[in-house]
C-alpha cells in the first residue's frame, strides 16, 4: 500500500481553521491502516508544534513523526552539501530546531550561511541586519520559494517572495530545496526509508505540491481546496494524475478499497 504524503496549508487547514474533509481522511487512514506523512514548505513550526496545531483543530492520532518541513530539509541539505557548521537565520521555532538537530551552531558572528524561513513578525530593520551577513560572504539558503500562501478569506505573501528580496539585494541565488524541487522529497524519503514509487503526493498547489511529483515521476492528487483548481492546469502546464474536489473523495476510495489500485 502506498503512503499518502499530504500538504498542510490549503490541504488540511487554512490558518487556524481545519478543512473538515481532512479530519475525516485522517480518521479513515488510521482505521484502514493507510500510512501517511505530512510534507510542508512551511518552516515556522516544529513537528511537535505542527502536531499540536492539528490536534487542537480536531485531528486525532497525528504525532511529530508524521511531519517533514522545509526547515528540516534546508538544514540537512546545508550539512550534507556545504558542510555548514555556523549559520544565522530568519524564522521561527521550526527553523531553530531544524538547525540544532543538524548540529549547526546558531550565531550572528561570521556565519557561513543565512537561512531564510518565514517569520511574520520580521521588520525592515531585521531584514537589513540579515542582509549584512550575505554582503559579508554568508551563503543564502531560502527554506522555500512559495510566492503566496492560502489563508481564511484570501492569500498572503509567501516565503519565496522574501527569499527573492534577499536574492535581489545580495546578488546571490538561493539553492532550490523545498517543493517543487527534489531535495525535500528525497531527504524525506531517506528519513523514512521510502522510495518515490512508494508514495502519492496530495496537495492544493500545482506550482509546488503537484509540480514536485510531476517533475520527479511521483504520482499526484490535486485537491481543489486551496490555491489552484482544475481550471489552472492548462495555464500552468502541470498535470496531476488525479483531481478531486475534496479530500472526502480520497476517504471514499479508502473506505471502498479502490485506494489500493492507485
Amino acid at each position: 500500500m502506498k503512503t499518502l504524503v499530504l500538504d498542510l496549508d490549503g490541504t488540511m487547514y487554512r490558518g487556524p481553521e481545519p478543512i473538515e474533509a481532512g479530519i475525516r481522511l485522517v480518521k479513515a487512514m488510521r482505521s484502514h491502516g493507510v500510512p501517511y506523512l505530512f510534507l510542508t514548505n512551511n518552516s515556522m513550526r516544529t513537528p511537535a508544534q505542527n502536531a499540536e496545531h492539528m490536534q487542537r483543530m480536531g485531528y486525532e492520532g497525528v504525532c511529530p513523526e508524521h511531519f517533514y518541513n522545509s526547515a528540516m530539509a534546508s538544514a540537512a541539505w546545508a550539512r550534507q552539501q556545504l558542510n555548514t557548521q555556523r549559520a544565522a537565520f530568519i524564522g521561527q521555532a521550526g527553523m531553530k530546531e531544524a538547525m540544532e538537530e543538524e548540529g549547526i551552531e546558531i550565531t550572528d558572528q561570521d556565519p557561513q550561511a543565512l537561512f531564510v524561513g518565514l517569520d511574520k513578525t520580521m521588520d525592515y530593520a531585521g531584514y537589513s541586519r540579515a542582509l549584512g551577513h550575505l554582503l559579508k560572504g554568508a551563503t543564502l539558503i531560502g527554506t522555500n520559494k512559495d510566492r503566496i500562501l492560502a489563508k481564511p478569506g484570501g492569500f498572503e505573501v509567501g516565503n519565496g517572495s522574501v527569499v527573492a528580496l534577499f536574492e535581489y539585494a545580495s546578488g546571490q541565488k538561493s539553492p532550490d530545496i523545498a517543493k517543487p524541487y527534489a531535495p525535500i522529497l528525497d531527504l524525506m524519503l531517506q528519513k523514512h526509508g521510502l522510495s518515490r514509487q512508494d508514495v502519492i503526493l496530495v496537495g492544493d498547489n500545482l506550482e509546488t505540491d503537484i509540480a514536485l511529483g510531476y517533475n520527479n515521476h511521483v504520482k499526484t492528487v490535486l485537491v481543489e481546496s486551496g490555491v489552484h483548481t482544475r481550471e489552472d492546469i492548462d495555464r500552468l502546464g502541470v498535470i496531476p494524475d488525479q483531481v478531486i474536489g475534496s479530500l472526502d473523495e480520497l476517504t471514499a476510495m479508502i473506505e471502498d478499497g479502490s485506494f489500493a489500485r492507485l
